[in-house]
């Protein structure tokens, strides 16, 4: 991995949503490389000390083009991370989640452009397939989200693809798929599965499922996230707005979940949702040479055992 410059300065990396749970991830790899790394962050979900402490934090609003210009200035490459995430929070509070994920993005491909960035690795969201009638979920379906979300990080795909066609700035779009691991979130009204039920059983609470629990998800780990977007990064067969699913091309039940993790579990009302998600992940394996390495099983266990659960 080239982190030098012809001139020997290190290279500049500016990771948006960096003091996230994917983003400082993200940065803490990039850190372990020999970056040079910057995060941008409102820290509106994130949180400060998640910022690796060998990066630089700007506490900026990616809303505003002005506030993240200058942050930009000198980086080779952006990952573009920052978001409002959650379905049913969408939903709730469309305007303000396209603010920050549609306008936003578009204010971060500008900045970069005005800057000379090489390349945007844009982090998208499987959200933009909705429901489809055939399994897995291929990169050449037409996409049908069914929330604000997922029609917003489905912009930011279109966007980036037109960014490179006619600014020449080069992108590549990572779809992920139902993303886990280290620093994921329970707190707020709509956390992710996974750290939803670690955090109930750790406090003797019941697992709440909604609906039967029989829908399924590609759970993907964090790690495994953090690996394609280096590739993403350094590949020469993307940079022209491509999009590439990243997930393990497995799924699992909810109820499959609750099971591994163990403990009692609690059937509350469906919700608004997809039935089903998995991703073909073959073109991520042909463009980027990635494929998953950690299983749910053993990403689970990993989890029970930094929370000492079981």
């Amino acid at each position: 991995m080239n982190k030098k410059t012809n001139t020997d300065d290190v290279i500049k990396v500016v990771v948006t949503g960096g003091a996230g749970f994917i983003g400082s991830n993200v940065t803490d790899a990039l850190v372990e490389a020999g970056f040079d790394v910057h995060v941008i962050d409102d820290l509106s979900n994130g949180r400060k000390e998640q910022v690796n402490s060998k990066a630089t934090l700007h506490q900026v609003d990616i809303r505003h083009l002005k506030q993240i210009q200058p942050v930009m200035d000198g980086a080779r490459y952006v990952f573009h991370l920052a978001a409002l995430p959650r379905v049913q929070y969408s939903i709730e509070h469309p305007d303000e989640t396209h603010a920050v994920n549609a306008t936003g993005t578009l204010n971060v491909l500008l900045a970069a452009k005005n800057a000379g960035v090489k390349r945007v690795v844009y982090s998208a969201s499987s959200s933009a397939y909705g429901d489809q009638t055939k399994m897995p979920l291929v990169e050449t379906m037409e996409a049908h989200p069914k929330s604000p979300y997922g029609l917003q990080k489905y912009e930011g795909e279109l966007q980036c693809r037109l960014w490179s066609d006619v600014y020449e700035l080069e992108t590549v779009s990572l779809r992920y798929f139902n993303v886990y691991g280290p620093r994921q979130s329970a707190e707020g009204s709509y956390p992710l599965v996974i750290a939803k039920f670690l955090d109930q059983v750790k406090k003797n609470q019941p697992m709440t499922i909604t609906g039967d629990g029989m829908q399924t998800r590609d759970f993907t780990h964090v790690r495994d996230v953090v690996r394609a977007n280096l590739l993403a990064m350094e590949s020469e067969k993307v940079g022209h707005g491509e999009v590439i699913n990243i997930g393990t091309g497995d799924n699992h039940t909810i109820n499959r979940i609750a099971e591994l993790i163990g403990g009692e579990v609690d059937y509350v009302p469906a919700r608004f949702e997809p039935k089903n998600t998995l991703a073909d992940n073959s073109k991520a394996f042909k463009l980027l040479s990635w494929k998953p390495e950690m299983t749910i099983e053993d990403g689970i266990a990993e989890l029970k055992k930094m929370m000492r659960i079981g």
